[in-house]
């Protein structure tokens, strides 16, 4: 296949991510991979701001990636799209839809941290989408760095498989430590790899195993062979191996590439970003490795013009084309599609389906794009399966959305985010502002699918809700930089509701002056509760001749007009009033009367008589053990009610139901609870009586 005027051989294609935990080095490994492979002539660095993927602002102030990065570069024949993820758990959606079009992944751990609680988040991410992944151990030169405790804890922490094909001679700093780090061993070939500092690590060379590594060399790579002679099924070194007989090196790694796309192993690799080693050999593991698009099973989905029928497309140019877009990034100017082409070819200006809209979408140029989507742009005269382009100009396709052949249909499964957790009211600092504003939000709810923005009618506010206190910030901030608005956020309110404490019939009644005219009504209004069976509502019992019937029409249209806010203001739930009685006077009495009657009965009836209900969310926790105590500790003080404790190997897993007003701060308290090791999510329940120092508070504001 085609990329601009190069023919592609789609079996040297790889799509590939780096994952891991905020601060593990991924940024710096995924510059070193554009450095020596040329797509780079400066190495950048992540504390200069001037790294290639970390190309927003933000990132580079907060010297954290937060926006997935795409960069197609080179190396050996091999094509490589790399994409460099956050570490940021507020930015699990960017690593969610990365993975979802990955072939594969490059697992990055702290060899001093070991595996980290993002860690964890992102491996299982990448177990629900089956990505075959090496692990790279990295940091070998920080002090404490333990690259035999890092391994153990991928295979205890993750329960993974990871298999050393190289090792660490020596460890940490030459400032600290009296062996430090300097290369590594190549287990395959036998060989200690160096790399000349002094040339960032471009020059590599190799040499014998120094005398005082060889022992642990011999040891590793007796551990390789047992590891992968266990799964060894075509016999392509078992028998050379029990024969003592030197292994193969292309049947090493044909074996060690199976059962890597498998995933019955993790071959792991080490280095230092930071020092220039150990990259050369990362890059040659991601071509000798990680599949390309032939090696991954066919895109499965359905036909929804056949009642769902399962449908499957091969990564082949020649079938019909089949693509989902997994990353939107919105602009003044309309905004940026990425495409992860799953089967047939993709041309400019080629009207396309949208299945799961039921539209039409015309493809604008296709491209590929660097990290950052202001910067160079690749004009392509068409792009074929297995590759990942940008586009432009749909109008309706979000994230998770499936582009398809119009004669062709199939609708891929869609990417499921996890839900909104923290919550704030956002305004312009100018009414002027305000629809602007709100447009703006629409596009970066369009372009982030675990950020929400909605106007609540109740309270008036509009909120956003995002992942937690540092993704909403962001947002904020994107608001002021790119699109020129000046806005206040604040808390929102919680949304009460409120009922009556006791059932009570009651007279209202309207005896009054309006200017030169007298009014007078009495309506006399049963109130009960009825839980569960409707918000409220209103039953007549007058007979026909009881009152005139624009006059019982107009007592009707009072009383449902009361009973849509409560003494405080917050809406009625549950109240049902019943019309027993009613009396007129033939010269005083109108509609303005009778509805007039009806809202005096609904405020005698709620006077010192009411409940405050709050909503209550349902909460699900999953954390480590170790730490369950301290988060039980903290939902008791949240008024929370615990429904079920579960235990799932080291991990538990807790449902409770917690009164919303004590939970706009959980995420974030949770996470410092725990390391920032549990996870949580919550969705709406129901709504409860509020214990009466909350109603209190509302009545009397100084108590």
């Amino acid at each position: 296949m085609a990329k601009g005027n190069i023919v592609i051989d789609l079996t040297k294609l790889r799509n590939i991510g780096i994952i891991a935990h905020i601060d593990a080095g991924k940024t710096t490994t995924s510059e070193h991979l554009l450095y020596y492979a040329g797509v780079k002539h400066k190495l950048g660095a992540v504390d200069s701001g001037n790294t290639e993927t970390d190309y927003d602002p933000e990132e580079q102030e907060r010297g954290i990636t937060i926006y997935s990065a795409c960069i197609p570069f080179t190396w050996k024949g091999y094509t490589i799209n790399l994409i460099d993820t956050p570490g940021h758990v507020d930015f699990t959606a960017e690593v969610e839809r990365s993975l979802r079009v990955l072939d594969g992944a490059i697992c990055v751990f702290d060899a001093q941290k070991g595996v980290e609680a993002q860690s964890e988040t992102v491996w299982r991410q990448a177990n629900k989408y089956g990505v075959p992944r090496l692990v790279f151990i990295n940091k070998m030169d920080v002090v404490g760095a333990n690259f035999e405790k890092a391994v153990g804890e991928v295979r205890e922490r993750l329960e993974g498989n990871p298999v050393p094909i190289s090792i660490p001679m020596g460890a940490g700093s030459s400032k600290d430590s009296h062996d430090p780090f300097k290369g590594i061993i190549d287990l395959l070939q036998m060989k200690a790899l160096y790399f000349e500092a002094a040339e960032l690590g471009k020059s590599m060379r190799e040499a014998e195993i120094p005398a005082e590594y060889l022992e642990d060399a011999k040891k590793y790579r007796e551990q390789m062979f047992d590891a992968l002679t266990a799964h060894d099924e075509k016999d392509l070194i078992t028998s050379a191996v029990l024969e003592s007989h030197d292994a193969d090196l292309n049947k090493i790694r044909e074996l060690i590439r199976e059962l890597t796309i498998k995933g019955t192993i993790h071959p792991v690799m080490c280095g230092s970003g930071r020092e220039h080693i150990g990259i050369q050999p990362l890059l040659d593991g991601i071509c000798f490795y990680l599949p390309s698009p032939l090696d991954r099973p066919p895109v499965a989905g359905t036909n929804p013009k056949k009642d769902g029928k399962e449908e499957k497309r091969k990564p082949d140019p020649k079938e019909p084309f089949a693509g989902l877009v997994f990353k939107f990034i919105g602009s003044d100017h309309g905004g940026l599609f990425f495409i992860r082409i799953y089967s047939g070819t993709l041309k400019p200006n080629s009207r396309v389906l949208n299945p799961g809209r039921d539209s039409k979408e015309v493809i604008g140029k296709i491209f590929h794009v660097h990290a950052d989507p202001k910067a160079e742009r690749e004009d392509l005269p068409e792009a074929y399966a297995g590759d990942i382009v940008a586009t432009i100009g749909l109008k309706e396709a979000v994230t998770g959305d499936t582009l398809c052949e119009t004669q062709h249909p199939i609708l891929l499964e869609k990417i499921v985010f996890a839900e909104a957790v923290v919550s704030q009211s956002i305004e312009p600092d100018s009414n002027a502002d305000k629809d602007k504003m709100i447009e703006c939000l629409k596009m970066l709810e369009r372009e982030d699918p675990t950020f929400i923005c909605q106007l609540n009618k109740e309270t008036g506010q509009l909120t956003m809700s995002g992942m937690g206190t540092l993704h909403l910030e962001v947002k904020r901030h994107r608001l002021e930089r790119d699109f020129r608005l000046k806005v206040r956020v604040r808390p929102p309110r919680v949304s009460y509701r409120e009922t009556i404490r006791n059932n009570k019939t009651v007279t209202g009644e309207c005896v009054r002056q309006a200017g030169a005219s007298q009014l007078f009504a009495k309506l006399t209004v049963s109130f009960e509760s009825r839980v569960g069976k409707e918000p409220t509502g209103i039953t007549n019992k007058l007979k026909p001749n009881d009152l005139p019937a624009p006059l019982m029409a107009a007592a009707e249209r009072g009383l449902k007009s009361a009973l849509q806010s409560g003494e405080l203001g917050f809406p009625l739930l549950n109240v049902h009033g019943t019309i027993i009685s009613a009396q007129m006077d033939q010269e005083t009495s109108n509609e303005v009367a009778f509805e007039a009657a009806a809202a005096d009965a609904v405020a005698r009836a709620l006077k010192d008589n009411i409940i405050l209900m709050e909503p209550i969310m349902k909460l699900n926790v999953t954390v480590p053990d170790e730490f369950m105590g301290n988060v039980i500790g903290d939902l008791m003080s949240r008024r929370a009610e615990i429904d079920r404790q579960d235990s799932n190997g080291r991990i538990s897993i807790i449902d409770a139901r917690v009164p919303l007003a004590k939970m706009f701060d959980y995420a974030d308290k949770v996470r410092s609870l725990t390391q920032g090791r549990a996870g949580s999510t919550m969705e709406p329940f129901s709504y409860a009586a509020a214990p009466d120092e909350v109603l209190r508070s509302f009545i009397d504001p100084e108590y």
